[in-house]
């Protein structure tokens, strides 16, 4: 859906049939893996935006012939699969784009577009000179090996690719570990179980090596598989390869369990993981109603985001109070948690409670002093608020001897995130596996795909790694939380009016930085709206 309309003057002027080739905010990007900075110095993935009548904008992604413009092209062998010969039309039109806001008034510039996903009527690559990689990065996802599978099958059926390798154990494994070839048959049944044939890990990014070990094997397309760090490391390796000058695609597949990678729609595996987190919020109710003031304290996934817990409380309906990071919260006085806490009890008898494992981090280390330690990916490392959180709640009702309670914790964080994805994973997967392979064939590179507003896209790795998605608590989503729960907000009126303002001057900013040029990852506010 196009929204065209007038855009006020110097907003179309700015943009109008303008091109910018502009510096990437991470030239020395330190991905989540630990990436080292590359030497690509002038090469750091550069923005390609074009812009159009009324305010339009695409931000467009790199393509071999950026840097290789001689390179010859061939008829794509999808014109001659049978599977597509019912197609009314097989390619994608060169000049589709995909806007990324939908919800527009008469007046509204165009905006922001992404060049939309899908096949191409012409190729950069034969069938047989394509050598490619599958990696694998970073924590544990369902649907992994749906990817794996339907990126292999999808090159050998579709495209006629009988040379695909997997890259064993992340980032380290093109350098420390042999590959294993991926077939059709060996791949077969992989999207059954949960976790990842390929093995993951974090850290071992080291940019020179991998890229060694890519123009060592003669591998020209390769599928990096992560969340927004290991996409970024993505980005430090397409930087590499185009300063050597080598036809090689560099093409990520975005993967979060917590769903905060920033433009897209939603994060594979995301589904399953709210639908798995069902029966830990189910067996917490059960286990509280069944006692005398029965307390149930799950704690779901969620670092920086609470998408998960959100998701989970409104898919529930049995959850009293749900707390996630970006909302804060406090236990004391007149207002306070446990003050709920007590009068849902007396009201009800009994209560659920989830909470992200992110949430009231500020709290704990309070408490404790606590000195920020980070792991491999360089992600600070959380404190159990579950344990604490129990702990809290158990310690001031001792205080109150004549008001007895049950408390159950339940911490399912890592049983969501191995399981199999479910239908509507494999679905998703399954997209996002073809349209990845349809750029790479297509010949570009350096970008990330998901969809938009329901269409895929091809989004440059910048905008996917310069800030994460956040649940946007003066959105309407995180209301319907609030009246599925009858819990407090814990927000006074002017931390609400702050959080309004950061919001709107974080949109502002951005827009100010696409037409003036400035790419500096500025915005510290709350992301868009869900």
């Amino acid at each position: 859906m196009e929204a065209v309309g007038v855009a006020p003057a110097p907003v179309a002027a700015a943009v109008k049939k303008k091109l910018l080739d502009l510096k990437d905010p991470f030239p020395t990007a330190a991905a989540e893996n630990g990436a080292k900075a590359s030497p690509a110095g002038k090469w750091a993935m550069k923005k390609k935006l074009v812009g159009g009548d009324a305010g339009y904008v695409l931000e467009d992604v790199p393509h071999l012939t950026d840097y290789l413009p001689e390179l010859p092209t061939f008829p794509n062998p999808l014109q001659d699969n049978p599977a597509y010969s019912v197609v009314k039309q097989y390619f994608v039109n060169p000049d589709d784009t995909v806007t990324q806001k939908i919800v527009v008034h008469k007046t509204s510039a165009r905006g922001t577009h992404f060049r939309r996903a899908g096949p191409r009527q012409r190729v950069y690559f034969q069938s047989d000179e394509v050598n490619a990689a599958i990696v694998t990065c970073g924590g544990l996802c369902p649907g992994l090996n749906t990817v794996v599978r339907e990126l292999v099958c999808g090159l050998y059926d579709m495209y006629g690719v009988t040379s695909v390798v997997g890259i064993e154990g992340g980032y380290k494994g093109f350098y420390s570990k042999n590959t294993i070839p991926l077939t059709p048959k060996s791949v077969n049944d992989i999207h059954k179980r949960g976790g990842t044939i390929l093995g993951t890990s974090r850290g071992g990014h080291d940019t020179a090596k991998i890229v060694d070990c890519l123009q060592d094997r003669g591998i020209n397309q390769v599928y990096i598989i992560g969340g927004d760090g290991t996409q970024k490391g993505a980005s430090v390796i397409y930087e590499e390869v185009r300063r050597r000058g080598l036809k090689c695609s560099v093409v990520g597949v975005p993967k979060t369990i917590d769903n905060d990678i920033a433009v897209i729609d939603k994060s594979f595996g995301f589904d399953t993981a709210v639908e798995e987190a069902q029966r830990a919020i189910n067996a917490a109710h059960v286990e509280a109603e069944s006692a005398e003031n029965g307390i149930g304290v799950v704690k779901l996934m969620g670092r920086n985001s609470g998408f998960i817990a959100m998701y989970a409380t409104l898919a529930s309906r049995d959850v009293d109070c749900c707390l996630i990071p970006e909302s804060p919260f406090y236990l004391e006085g007149k207002g306070g948690l446990l003050e709920f806490i007590e009068r849902r009890l007396k009201d009800n008898g009994h209560m659920v409670i989830v909470v992200a494992e992110g949430a009231g981090q500020d709290l704990i280390a309070k408490s404790m002093n606590f000195v920020d330690t980070q792991d491999a990916s360089g992600n600070k490392l959380l404190l159990d608020v579950g344990l604490w959180l129990s702990q809290k709640i158990k310690d001031h009702f001792k205080k109150k001897p004549n008001f007895p309670i049950t408390l159950k914790y339940i911490d399912p964080t890592y049983m969501i995130r191995a399981v199999k994805s479910n239908a509507s994973d494999n679905v998703y997967c399954t997209l996002l596996a073809h349209s990845a392979l349809h750029g790479a064939m297509a010949g570009y590179t350096g970008f990330t795909v998901a969809p938009v507003n329901g269409r895929h896209a091809y989004i440059p790795f910048y905008r996917i790694t310069e800030k994460q998605n956040k649940v946007v608590i003066t959105d309407r989503m995180w209301a319907r939380v609030l009246c599925s729960t009858n819990q407090p907000c814990f927000l006074s009126h002017e931390d609400v009016e702050n959080m309004k303002h950061d919001d709107d001057h974080e949109h502002h900013l951005h827009n100010t930085q696409l037409l003036e040029g400035d790419s500096s990852p500025k915005c510290n506010g709350l992301a868009a709206a869900v």
